[in-house]
């Protein structure tokens, strides 16, 4: 991990005992994403049976993941909570591995879930402490920037793992795309701000509001929630905060363009899938 590394400050390590499971766990889950294959479930003697052994066993993941910048948050929407039978969010590492830059042909051949998201992430210029205020919370971020997440799965039925396993699989973190800093981001109301996602001729509205209420308020809870674990947000880290439309399918080859602000003001993010189209 890198000195900024979102996993490295205030670490609580779980016992022996624990890590040698959490191990296990990982190893079952790196098989999964190294081969392509899909799991029905964890074995029983790996499966996580608390939200903390599936977070142990997500941070042995990351090690053999490689280098992460930050955070995704999934089940931030309450149909998104029912729909995977949670009642909070759950937080996933974003690794290297996954990141893409707006124009790029992303790689759609591991995409199980089938899903894209339209949402605002976070760059962090400061450390967040839990508690931290609105105030704090806005003072610590530097940027706002439109995002796409491609969340993905390595179980055949996400909808059935239950939340410690989807946390041991860093909560369905999948691949990302990046897009442009909002100007003047610090300055609106991001619940109030419609977005919109379009995959090829199918579109989905919606707006700030379906993330938790508002998007910082979902900041906060990762500031609160982190801790509970070891980690705590540090200065560099990117948050993306959970969809703010309802997913829309994607397919091989499709063109994917999400929408910030009225007509797109605020910034757009577009790129292609690989494959040919259906």
């Amino acid at each position: 991990m890198t000195a900024h590394s979102p996993t490295d400050r205030g670490d609580v390590e779980p016992s022996a005992v624990d890590l040698v499971r959490a191990d296990g766990t990982a190893g079952a889950l790196w098989q999964a994403w190294t081969t392509g294959e899909r799991l029905a479930a964890l074995p029983e003697l790996l499966r996580p049976r608390t939200l903390a052994e599936g977070f142990a066993a997500q941070r042995r993941l990351s090690e053999r993941a490689g280098p992460s910048y930050g955070w995704k948050l999934a089940a931030t929407a309450t149909a998104g909570q029912a729909h995977i039978g949670v009642d909070a969010p759950l937080p996933g590492i974003l690794f290297e591995r996954f990141r893409h830059a707006p124009g790029d042909v992303v790689p759609s051949d591991d995409l199980h879930m089938a899903v894209a998201e339209a949402e605002f992430a976070f760059r962090l210029g400061a450390d967040v402490d839990a508690g931290a205020s609105r105030a704090q919370l806005r003072a610590a971020v530097a940027a706002v920037h439109c995002a796409v997440e491609l969340p993905e799965s390595r179980f055949d039925d996400f909808v059935a793992a239950g939340a410690p396993s989807l946390l041991a699989d860093a909560a369905c973190a999948g691949r990302f795309v990046l897009g442009p800093e909002i100007d003047g981001a610090l300055d609106l109301d991001l619940a109030a701000t419609p977005t919109s996602l379009q995959v090829d001729d199918e579109i989905a509205t919606g707006s700030g509001a379906a993330v938790l209420g508002d998007p910082w308020t979902a900041l906060g809870w990762l500031a609160d929630a982190l801790p509970q674990y070891g980690p705590g947000l540090v200065a560099g880290a990117l948050v993306t905060t959970g969809t703010t439309t309802t997913p829309v399918r994607t397919r091989p080859g499709a063109r994917i363009r999400a929408a910030f602000g009225a007509g797109g003001a605020l910034g757009t993010v577009e790129f292609t899938l690989a494959g040919q189209p259906a």
